[in-house]
């Protein structure tokens, strides 16, 4: 813990307040908190890319929820082939987000992917790219997204689903209460602390998500897919400003901190609501 959790966060907290940039060493020094000066006064990209992983966590947390949801509750049902059908539906979580990149690079592929036949049939431009029009990379690289998180819901609230009693649906259908209702009054309250816990965890991922948008758009076209993990990652390993790229860090940091323990309290996780 102390070796890979602790001297890390430490390390990183020591960093923010250094001037490092290895191409430049006679500037390295003690910097104070002129890093984080720099980002709340003097750094608009900090802003436009802070925006846009708050856009794109909430559009891709909200969308694979409520996907997950009800392929958890379609691959619960009792049907013939229901063990290849979850197979199916699971199997995109085990691609890592680098492959996923490139299989949805070919399908967004001007030349040889699904834009070419959609041409073919009349719809759109031969040679047009949704990667590089900033009025659709955002819900071309959502779409990506979507096929490798959605399973990650599915495959928690299906765990839950097992768990629910089934002689509460029972007691329902003979009071009366219909397919909706109970999905309401039963199947909600069950799934209350698992869709919670999800949803944070996945918006931490979706927030901290590198791979996918650093291989499918390299944050562009004109930077309106950077998130402020991946300008971490650029100011870091390709401007080498490892100081201003540690306090990105650390108030990133903080934000995601300040968020999930007020997303919890607001929750109220682990209360008495069934």
């Amino acid at each position: 813990m102390l070796g890979f959790i602790a001297y890390p966060m430490l390390s990183v907290f020591y960093y923010s307040l250094q001037n490092y940039n290895v191409t430049k060493p006679w500037r390295n020094g003690f910097a104070g908190f002129d890093n984080f000066r720099r980002i709340f006064t003097d750094d608009p990209l900090f802003w436009d890319s802070l925006v846009f992983s708050g856009k794109w966590v909430v559009t891709e947390v909200t969308l694979q929820l409520a996907l997950g949801l009800v392929l958890a509750l379609l691959v619960n049902q009792t049907f013939v082939g229901r063990a290849a059908a979850r197979a199916l539906v699971f199997s995109p979580w085990a691609v890592s987000g680098v492959l996923t990149t490139t299989i949805w690079l070919l399908l967004y592929n001007p030349s040889t992917g699904v834009g070419r036949y959609l041409a073919d049939a009349g719809i759109g431009e031969y040679g047009s790219s949704v990667l590089s029009d900033t009025g659709t990379v955002f819900w071309a690289a959502v779409l990506a997204e979507l096929w490798r998180g959605v399973p990650f819901f599915a495959i928690l609230i299906l765990a839950d689903l097992q768990s629910i009693p089934g002689d509460l649906y029972e007691a329902a259908s003979v009071d009366g209460a219909n397919r909706f209702r109970q999905f309401f009054h039963i199947t909600l309250p069950h799934l209350r602390d698992a869709i919670i816990l999800s949803t944070l965890l996945r918006a931490v991922w979706e927030f901290n998500n590198v791979d996918l948008l650093l291989t499918l758009t390299e944050g562009g076209p004109a930077g309106v897919t950077t998130t402020l993990p991946l300008y971490v990652a650029v100011t870091g390993f390709e401007a080498h400003d490892f100081g201003y790229a540690t306090a990105l860090t650390t108030v990133a940091f903080a934000i995601l901190l300040f968020c999930s323990i007020l997303y919890l309290r607001l929750s109220k996780f682990g209360g008495d609501h069934k």
